[in-house]
C-alpha cells in the first residue's frame, strides 16, 4: 500500500494573496507532495492549506511552509476572528493510507524538533502526538492566544515540547500534532424545510438533543437547572440541518471526525432511516473536499453485502457502487480521479503498461525495446490467474448447492482480487526496475569516486531487479494455492477455469524465477546470491508438487464427470 500522509497547516494570514501564494509555492516546490487546496478567509485572516504525499516529503513541505510563514508573517500586526497563537498556528498530520497514527505522531515530533531548533519557534504537540493528556486538546493549548503567549511561556507547566521557552514576538508559537481524517459530508433531503433537517441532525449527532418530559414536552434539567442531553445515534459525528437555496433543498451537514467509528456509509444509512421515520426521503448526498480511497472501498463493500452480493469485485466497481448507492452524483458529478486522495496523486509512472489495451501491450512487447520483457509478462500471467480464480468464486457465491462454502469462497475471492491488483503493479515495477539498472550503468565513471558511486548504484539496482520477480514468484505460489482450493470447493461448472488459473500462476512463477536467476550473476555479495537461489529453488519445488497434485485431480474430474 502506498504511504500517504495528509497535512493541513493553518497560517495566520488570509488577506494578503502575495504572502499566501509564497507559502503555497514553498510546499509545491517540494518533490513528493501534491498541493490539494488553499483556502483563505479574510474575516478570520487565516488560510488553511491541504497537501498530501509520502511521509518524509510531507514533513519537508510542512517545514518549508512554516519557515516561509515565519519570514513573511508578523504576529505583532495580526488580527482576525479566529483563535490563533502563531504565524503557523496549527499543523496536523493525518494518516491516509499505509501509515499509522503513531507514524504521524512521530512525524509531528520530527517536525517539531526541527522547527524549535532551526527556526527558534516554541512548539507544542497536540492530540495523538501529545506528550501528556493535558495537552491533547488544541483549544487548551491555544488558550490565551498570541496575546497571552509571553506570560504562558514563563509558566513551567507550559514549557514547550520543542524550542526554548522564550517568546518569539514575530512568529509566536506553533502547535503540531496528529489527528484523524475528517470527512465533511452532506446528505440531501426531498424537502426545503430546514426545521425537519435540524430535527434529524439533532437526532443523529453525537452531542444529541435535550431530553423532554413525555407529558409536558418541557426540557428535563439536572439539579443545577442545566438541560440533560440525550445522546445521538452516531458517535464521532457533528451535524446541523440547513436549507441551501442554490440546491433548492434541505441538507443534513455533517463532520465525520472519526471514520473508523462512523464511516460515511453508516452516516448515510442512518440519515436515510431517520428521514423515513419522518416521512421524508434521502435523494442523494454530497462530499465536501476529498476522501481516502479506503473509505470509498469500504462503502462499496457495505452496500454489496446489503444486497447479498459478492464483495470480490474490482476497485473501480466498488467505487461505482459506493457512488451510486449514496447518490454522490446528485448535485454535481463525482469524479473519483478528482475526489479520492490517492487518485489525486496520480501514477508514479508516466506510461503504465497495465493501462494499455491488449493489442497495444503485445505490440510494445514485440518491439525492439528490451522492456517490457519476460518479467512483466510473468506478472501479467499471474494476474490473469488471480482474475480467473476470482471469477470462479463469484460464480459460486450464493449458488445453491455450495452453501457450506460461501464464507470461504468469499474470502478466497477477495484474496484473489488483492493478488490480482498486486500482480498488475508488479507488471510495471518489473520494467521500472530494469530501467533503473540502465540508469545506473549510464552514470559517469571518469574518476575513482564516480566509479565507486556507479558500482554501488548498479549493485543496488540489480538487487532490486531480482527482488521484483521474486515477489512475483512468492505471490504466484499463493495464487496457485487459491486456485487449487477453488477447484475443490468452487462451482464445478467452472472447474476448467480453476485449472487454467493454476497453469497461469505456475507459468508466472516459472517465468519470474528465470528473471530472478538472470539478475544474480551481477550481484557481488555471495550470501545475497545464495538467498535468492535457495528461495527460488524451494518455491519452484513447492509449486511443482502442488500443480501436479491439483491438475491430476482436476483432469480426473473432467474425464469422469459422473464418477
Amino acid at each position: 500500500m502506498q504511504k500517504i500522509v495528509e497535512c493541513v497547516p493553518n497560517f495566520s494570514e488570509g488577506r494578503d494573496r502575495g504572502v499566501i501564494d509564497q507559502i503555497a509555492l514553498s510546499i509545491k516546490q517540494v518533490e513528493g507532495v501534491t498541493l490539494l487546496d488553499v483556502d483563505p478567509g479574510a474575516d478570520t485572516n487565516r488560510t488553511v492549506v491541504t497537501f498530501v504525499g509520502d511521509p518524509e516529503a510531507v514533513v519537508e513541505g510542512a517545514f518549508q511552509a512554516i519557515k516561509q510563514a515565519a519570514e513573511l508573517i508578523d504576529m505583532r500586526k495580526h488580527s482576525g476572528a479566529h483563535a490563533r497563537m502563531g504565524a503557523t498556528d496549527v499543523c496536523p498530520f493525518i494518516p491516509v493510507s499505509g501509515v499509522t497514527m503513531e507514524d504521524c505522531a512521530e512525524l509531528s515530533r520530527k517536525l517539531g524538533e526541527r522547527v524549535g531548533n532551526e527556526l527558534n519557534i516554541p512548539v507544542y504537540l497536540y492530540e495523538f502526538a501529545a506528550a501528556t493528556p493535558e495537552r491533547e486538546n488544541l483549544a487548551t493549548i491555544r488558550a490565551g492566544e498570541y496575546e497571552g503567549l509571553d506570560k504562558k511561556l514563563k509558566d513551567p507547566q507550559w514549557k514547550p515540547d520543542f524550542g526554548e521557552a522564550t517568546f518569539n514576538p514575530k512568529s509566536g508559537a506553533t502547535v503540531i500534532g496528529a489527528r484523524k481524517f475528517l470527512i465533511a459530508y452532506n446528505v440531501n433531503l426531498n424537502t426545503r424545510d430546514k426545521k425537519k433537517a435540524t430535527d434529524i441532525a439533532l437526532e443523529i449527532r453525537e452531542a444529541g438533543r435535550n431530553k423532554r418530559d413525555p407529558v409536558t414536552s418541557k426540557f428535563i434539567r439536572d439539579e443545577d437547572g442545566v438541560p440533560i442531553k440525550r445522546p445521538g445515534t452516531l458517535k464521532a459525528v457533528k451535524a446541523v440541518g440547513w436549507y441551501i437555496d442554490e440546491y433548492n433543498m434541505a441538507q443534513i451537514s455533517m463532520n465525520l471526525v472519526d471514520m473508523d467509528v462512523t464511516p460515511i456509509h453508516m452516516a448515510f444509512d442512518e440519515v436515510a432511516k431517520q428521514a423515513d421515520l419522518r416521512g421524508l426521503r434521502v435523494s442523494g448526498s454530497e462530499l465536501v473536499g476529498l476522501i481516502p480511497l479506503a473509505a470509498m472501498l469500504e462503502a462499496g463493500r457495505y452496500f454489496l453485502k446489503k444486497q447479498n452480493s459478492s464483495t470480490a469485485v474490482s476497485e473501480a466497481e466498488l467505487i461505482r457502487i459506493a457512488i451510486q448507492s449514496m447518490g454522490l452524483n446528485e448535485i454535481s458529478p463525482f469524479n473519483p480521479e478528482e475526489r479520492i486522495i490517492e487518485y489525486q496523486l496520480g501514477s508514479d509512472s508516466d506510461a503504465q503498461l497495465v493501462q494499455m489495451g491488449v493489442t497495444e501491450f503485445v505490440d510494445e512487447l514485440a518491439s525492439d525495446s528490451p522492456a517490457p520483457g519476460g518479467g512483466s509478462v510473468s506478472a501479467l500471467a499471474s494476474a490473469m490467474s488471480a482474475g480467473l480464480t476470482n471469477m470462479v468464486g463469484v460464480l459460486t457465491f450464493n449458488k445453491k448447492g455450495y452453501e457450506d462454502h460461501w464464507e470461504e469462497i468469499e474470502r478466497l475471492s477477495n484474496d484473489a482480487q488483492a493478488l490480482k491488483d498486486k500482480f498488475l503493479k508488479l507488471v510495471d515495477e518489473d520494467t521500472e526496475s530494469f530501467n533503473q539498472v540502465l540508469t545506473a550503468m549510464r552514470l559517469p565513471k571518469d574518476s575513482d569516486e564516480e566509479i565507486a558511486t556507479r558500482d554501488a548504484a548498479i549493485q543496488e539496482a540489480t538487487i532490486h531487479s531480482a527482488n521484483i520477480p521474486l515477489q512475483v514468484v512468492e505471490n504466484s505460489l499463493a495464487a496457485m494455492k487459491l486456485a487449487a482450493r477453488m477447484a475443490e470447493i468452487g462451482n464445478q461448472n467452472s472447474l476448467s477455469d480453476a485449472g487454467v488459473a493454476i497453469l497461469q500462476a505456475q507459468a508466472g512463477l516459472e517465468g519470474a524465477a528465470m528473471n530472478v536467476l538472470i539478475n544474480i550473476p551481477g550481484i557481488e555479495d555471495k550470501s545475497t546470491v545464495k538467498k535468492f537461489k535457495d528461495k527460488v529453488t524451494a518455491l519452484r519445488q513447492e509449486s511443482s508438487d502442488l500443480a501436479s497434485k491439483s491438475l491430476d485431480q482436476i483432469n480426473t474430474k473432467l474425464l469422469t464427470p459422473n464418477a
